[in-house]
């Protein structure tokens, strides 16, 4: 039986996400053995939403699905991409009259690989219910491929470990991201899905989940709004997790990847 090796990228933020997924990615697709890569992108421009621009950069740095989240649509020049980008997907249980698609499936060679994207509800905006439409999508999905990623976006750690024994034996793997910090929780379900609370973020280390500190302790200190800026004078770190799935679509194992980067050149462009 052969595996599938696909490595999940934690939420990338900003410009020091994307030089750092430019200039180690190759090298990590290649340390891994890695077949397909996935990648969260809602935070790719300035630490909240994409552009057309920034998203070229990640499907030109060798990502191959990207997913998003809540902060997906923060761009104005961004919205259409999600139209015009087959790889780009959004929650699927956003409002139907929302741009862009909830899953795909990407093919290469004679893989055949599905990807939804879902976002939860506890201490975030209410929309449908991910429960339902990720029981209605995967079920859908497994009669194409038996192989089944789900980003699952979405703050409570009790709702994310609630979703991924809901749809354990449907979904090969859910992985959870919009935290930015990775959990040490990773584990195969009983059935046969891969699982992790929050992948993490590939970003400034020394700062608030990819901003800068002053500014967020400011915020928490008066209360009273200010702008958030991507740190750019920092370490970076990156966080994945690489995913080794068999060509039933059962998870074989995760295992976490968090590394301390130096930052390349193009570090401090935005």
């Amino acid at each position: 039986m052969s595996l599938i090796r696909i490595l999940f990228l934690g939420d990338i933020i900003g410009s020091p996400g994307r030089s750092s997924v430019k200039r180690y990615l190759p090298l990590f697709r290649e340390e891994y053995s890695v077949d397909m890569v996935v990648a969260n992108g809602e935070n790719l421009a300035g630490g909240m939403g994409l552009t057309p621009d920034t998203i070229s950069d990640l499907f030109e740095s060798g990502v191959d699905v990207v997913t998003s989240g809540n902060h997906g649509f923060d761009k104005k020049e961004g919205i259409n991409c999600f139209n015009n980008e087959p790889f780009l997907i959004r929650p699927q249980n956003y409002p139907p009259l929302a741009p862009g698609k909830g899953y795909l499936f990407w093919e290469k060679d004679e893989l055949k690989i599905g990807v939804l994207n879902l976002q939860g509800r506890v201490f975030m905006p209410a929309i449908d219910c991910p429960f339902r439409v990720g029981k209605e999508y995967s079920l859908a999905m497994k009669k194409e491929s038996p192989v089944l990623i789900i980003d699952f976006h979405a703050e409570a750690t009790s709702e994310k470990v609630a979703l991924a024994h809901y749809l354990s034996g449907t979904a090969s793997a859910v992985i959870g991201t919009h935290t930015h910090v990775q959990t040490a929780d990773e584990r195969l379900l009983v059935g046969s899905t891969l699982f992790i609370s929050d992948v993490g973020m590939i970003g400034p280390l020394d700062s608030v989940i990819g901003m800068k500190k002053e500014s967020i302790i400011r915020r928490f200190l008066t209360q009273v709004p200010e702008r958030f800026e991507v740190e750019t004078k920092s370490p970076l770190i990156w966080e994945s997790v690489l995913l080794v799935i068999n060509n039933s679509g059962e998870g074989v194992s995760i295992e976490r990847i968090r590394k301390i980067l130096e930052p390349s050149p193009e570090y401090y462009k935005e």
